[in-house]
C-alpha cells in the first residue's frame, strides 16, 4: 500500500469514527430531550395535552448544555432540594388542575460527581463539533492515528454516558407508569373529585361533601341559614356517596366543624335544640 493510499484509509477511519461519535451524541441529546420534556407537567386538565405538546416543542430546540442544566436542576436533584411546583399562566379558580413532577434524588456528593461528569460530556461534544479539525493534523499518518485513538476513547465515553442516561430514563418511565396507574384508580378519583387525599386527609375547600352542603343550603336555606338535619337528608337523597364517614367524620356537624368553611348555630325549634349552618363570609 502506498503512503498516499494508507493516509486515505486513515482519513476514512477518522471520518467513520467521528461520524459514530456524532450519531451517539445525537442519540444522547434525543433521550435527554425526552426526559426534560416529560419529567414534569403542570396545568389545567382541559389544557394538559396542549401543555405537554408545548413542552416537547420547547425541549426540541434546546442545546445539550441547556438541556443538562434543566436536567440537573429539576430531575437529578439532591436530598435537600425543595422545589415548588410550576405555575400555569391563565389559571382560573374553577379549573381542575394537575401537577406531576418526577425526580431522582442523590446524596449531595454523588450529585456533584454526576454534574462534573455531565459537564465533561458537554465539553467533549463541543470539542468534537467545533475544534476537532484544528486540533489534529489529518494530513499525516501519525496525526490521523492520534485522531483515531482519541475518537475511539470519545466513543466509549459517550457510550457509557448514554447507557447511564438510558437507566435514568427507564426509571422515569417506571414512575410515569405508576402515576398513570394511580390516575386510573379510585383513590385518584376520590382525590380529584372529592378532595380526599391518598393518606386520608381532606382538602375541604374542594371536597365533594362541602359542595353538597352548599347545594343543600341553596335549596333549603332560610335567610341564609340551613337546618343541618334537613341538609343531611337532602344530600343523602341526591348525593348518596357524600357521607360523613367517607371524610373520617361521625356526623354532619363534625363535617361542618372540621372544614372550617361554615358557621354553626343552635336554635330552639318546637322545644328542641337544632343545629343550623351557613357558609362563612370570605
Amino acid at each position: 500500500m502506498t503512503n498516499g493510499s494508507e493516509l486515505q484509509v486513515l482519513k476514512n477511519e477518522v471520518a467513520c469514527l467521528l461520524g459514530r461519535c456524532m450519531v451517539r451524541l445525537q442519540q444522547y441529546e434525543r433521550l435527554m430531550k425526552e426526559i426534560v420534556a416529560h419529567h414534569e407537567i403542570h396545568g389545567s386538565l382541559r389544557e394538559l395535552q396542549k401543555i405537554a405538546a408545548e413542552r416537547i416543542e420547547e425541549a426540541s430546540s434546546k442545546t445539550l448544555g441547556t438541556l443538562m442544566a434543566r436536567f440537573l436542576g429539576s430531575y437529578l436533584v439532591t436530598e435537600e432540594t425543595d422545589r415548588a411546583p410550576g405555575t400555569v399562566k391563565g389559571k382560573q379558580d374553577n379549573d381542575a388542575w394537575l401537577g406531576l413532577h418526577f425526580r431522582m434524588v442523590f446524596p449531595a456528593e454523588d450529585r456533584v460527581q454526576i454534574e462534573r461528569s455531565l459537564k465533561e460530556l458537554v465539553e467533549l461534544r463541543n470539542n468534537l463539533v467545533h475544534h476537532f479539525m484544528e486540533q489534529h493534523d489529518l494530513w499525516t499518518k501519525d496525526g490521523c492515528r492520534n485522531a483515531c485513538s482519541e475518537l475511539v476513547d470519545a466513543c466509549d465515553r459517550i457510550g457509557r454516558h448514554f447507557e447511564q442516561l438510558r437507566e435514568w430514563a427507564g426509571r422515569l418511565n417506571d414512575m410515569r407508569h405508576q402515576a398513570a396507574e394511580f390516575v386510573r384508580s379510585d383513590a385518584f378519583r376520590d382525590w380529584l373529585i372529592d378532595g380526599i387525599a391518598p393518606d386520608g386527609s381532606v382538602i375541604w375547600h374542594s371536597s365533594g361533601i362541602v359542595r353538597a352542603l352548599r347545594d343543600a343550603s341553596k335549596e333549603l336555606g332560610i335567610e341564609g341559614w340551613t337546618p343541618v338535619a334537613s341538609a343531611g337528608r337532602w344530600i343523602v337523597q341526591r348525593y348518596p356517596e357524600q357521607r360523613p364517614e367517607r371524610y373520617r367524620c361521625t356526623s354532619w356537624r363534625q363535617v361542618l366543624h372540621e372544614s372550617r368553611l361554615f358557621e354553626l348555630r343552635y336554635r330552639n325549634m318546637n322545644g328542641q335544640r337544632a343545629a343550623w349552618y351557613r357558609s362563612r363570609k370570605q
